[in-house]
């Protein structure tokens, strides 16, 4: 996916704990994107979805965070 960063911030991957695992990376500059729970249905995804090419790049990230909501519930 391509998503535009604007971040003065990164997460340190050694950083986290064994509860979460790293998911996306930037091809970029090499800083973590994304992570997940590897205990619980959480995760998260630091990007603007809305950049070039289109907003369908990340169309799978909010259909997983619908999906994990209806299941939920």
């Amino acid at each position: 996916m391509i998503s535009s960063q604007n971040h003065g911030f990164a997460v340190d991957e050694a950083s986290l704990p064994e509860r979460l695992r790293a998911t996306h990376r930037s091809l970029f500059d090499g800083t973590l994107q994304g992570i997940e729970r590897t205990d619980r249905p959480a995760f998260g995804f630091q990007g603007h979805p809305e950049a070039s090419p289109g907003p369908h790049d990340v169309a799978g990230l909010f259909d997983r965070f619908v999906r994990l909501m209806e299941e939920a519930s």
